[in-house]
């Protein structure tokens, strides 16, 4: 197998947007025009040492043509880069180092040149893993909506690694989610998740709450409700990254 072709509009977005670059000068390269030859992530590593020590990777679910799960015409994806970008941003400004691996409505899959597979969904999760490994955050969270055929069924689930330091990621984030629902989920093993399987970082699917559910698809796309599910991720993540490690 080659080397991921991992220079590709995700990651030049990201690091554009958190080292204060305009992410705008890159949406001609996602499009199809050449991307300067130095844009790729040793030099940028190299140049801007907090690449090298990124807090938190945020794994956007979805984009492009899958639009994941849906409820009408609301889409999971729209839902997921809506919310992401708000975590985002309550991450930064708790002074965390932060990446998203999708600014836009794309596939990452349309980035995976190197694994030759017909599988478009394969494509897809291998780009996010590899991306996770080759920028080696110290946690990635992939944000998610869920759906389910009972419309009572409501709240968050937080879903983990094998790996003790998911399970802790995943209790703390879980906690605060568990707060701002009212429910007393708890995180669930994902032993057959591709993304928790092939990612060496500690990492964790954060399912935000069911889009079947009418309070919880008031939540997921109200802009005050999103911002209150943002900040319940960043207070898990946070408490995570402060406690000891085990």
């Amino acid at each position: 197998m080659s080397r991921p072709n991992l220079w590709n509009q995700a990651i030049k977005s990201a690091v554009a947007a958190m080292v204060g670059l305009s992410v705008l000068t890159f949406q001609a390269g996602h499009a199809g025009a050449s991307v300067p030859e130095s844009w790729y992530l040793p030099e940028l590593k190299s140049a801007n040492p907090a690449i090298s020590s990124v807090d938190v990777l945020i794994d956007v679910g979805h984009g492009g043509i899958d639009g994941g799960t849906s409820y009408g015409d609301l889409l999971e994806k729209d839902i997921n880069l809506a919310i992401a970008k708000k975590t985002y941003e309550t991450l930064r400004r708790k002074g965390f180092i932060v990446l998203m691996n999708r600014m836009d409505d794309y596939a990452l899959s349309g980035e995976n040149l190197w694994l030759k597979i017909r599988s478009r969904h394969i494509k897809d999760l291998a780009q996010r893993s590899h991306l996770c490994n080759e920028v080696k955050p110290k946690i990635m969270i992939s944000l998610h909506v869920n759906s389910g055929r009972n419309s009572t069924k409501r709240g968050a689930i937080v879903i983990h690694q094998t790996k003790p330091r998911s399970q802790q990621l995943a209790k703390a984030v879980q906690a605060a989610l568990n707060a701002l629902y009212g429910t007393g989920d708890k995180p669930v093993p994902g032993r057959t998740f591709y993304l928790l399987k092939h990612a060496k970082a500690p990492s964790v699917i954060i399912e935000m709450g069911f889009i079947t559910n009418a309070e919880d698809r008031r939540m997921l796309t109200e802009d005050r409700s999103q911002q209150l599910i943002a900040e319940a991720i960043a207070a898990g993540v946070e408490q995570y990254l402060q406690q000891p490690k085990k």
